[in-house]
């Protein structure tokens, strides 16, 4: 049991040193959402408008688009919206090895919803020959889908700060030590994300051109065995670095940061939902 906890229970929905009773951190945050939400509206209006009067000569969008694919992603960070939720009850109990599951877990489904998006742009580009300036359609939906790819990026990231950030010290004679640990820390974990999205992506079109044979992934594997023994070594630093022993200094103290953390990737999520209701589905009806 922590020292906080055993100081007494904490209450991290209310907060007695504000005005509001609610942390300021948390204002802050619904704050940036509120505007966000006006962002978003705009350009998912914007979209809709133009389909609702499209030029002459843009290309049909169910000839362009892949629901199977986008179904698949849109289910994926549906589940990291579970994950997320775990892991925001996992340190208001001070769990830190289930946070720590939960974090990975979302971040894990973050990365495949933007494998699958840039593998889904670059279809689009250079097999559907739809680009973001040669028609309208490309316009509206590569501005709103990679905003939204753009968010993703940066929970993910701030995912891996949080994560990273878990493993904080008590003793502050080690912090200087653990600063330059957190600094490796982050490197490998952004190598494994940037390796294996590289390797995925590139593997499926392989088999996408040669077809699904051992002699297209023997082909594969001999082209980039450097990139996989790279990944290799960067997935053993990840084991490696996330073994350290406590005490530490992040506990249910810090569940106001982690929660701040669920609101926006929950924010994420819920545009996504609003995304592929008004860009993709309404294509199909």
């Amino acid at each position: 049991m922590s020292s906080t906890a055993a100081a007494g229970t904490i209450d991290h929905h209310h907060d007695p040193t504000t005005s509001t009773g609610i942390p300021n951190k948390k204002l802050v945050m619904w704050a940036f959402l509120a505007s966000d939400c006006m962002f978003f509206g705009c350009l998912i209006s914007t979209h809709l408008i133009y389909r609702l009067h499209p030029p002459p000569g843009v290309p049909q969008a169910r000839q362009v688009f892949s629901i199977e694919l986008t179904s698949f992603s849109t289910f994926i960070l549906l589940m990291s919206s579970l994950m997320m939720a775990l892991a925001v009850n996992a340190i208001q109990k001070g769990n830190l090895r289930s946070l720590r599951s939960s974090l990975l877990t979302t971040i894990f489904f973050g990365c495949i919803f933007l494998g699958c998006q840039v593998y889904e742009f670059n279809n689009f580009v250079f097999e559907k020959h739809m680009t973001i300036t040669n028609s309208i359609l490309g316009t509206t939906f590569f501005t709103l889908t990679g905003t939204h790819g753009t968010h993703v990026a940066i929970g993910v990231f701030w995912l891996l700060l949080m994560y990273v950030r878990s493993f904080q010290p008590q003793d502050t004679d080690a912090r200087p030590y653990w600063f330059l640990r957190n600094l490796l820390h982050i490197a490998v974990f952004i190598g494994a994300i940037v390796l294996t999205g590289y390797l995925l992506i590139w593997l499926a079109w392989a088999f996408q051109a040669g077809g699904f044979t051992l002699a297209t992934l023997g082909k594969f594997a001999g082209a980039n065995v450097l990139a996989a023994i790279a990944d290799v070594a960067c997935f053993l630093g990840i084991f490696r670095l996330g073994r350290t022993a406590g005490p530490y200094a992040f506990d249910e103290a810090n569940a106001v940061d982690v929660e701040m953390m669920g609101l926006y990737w929950h924010f994420v999520d819920i545009v996504w939902i609003v995304i592929f209701t008004a860009v993709y589905l309404l294509e199909y009806i």
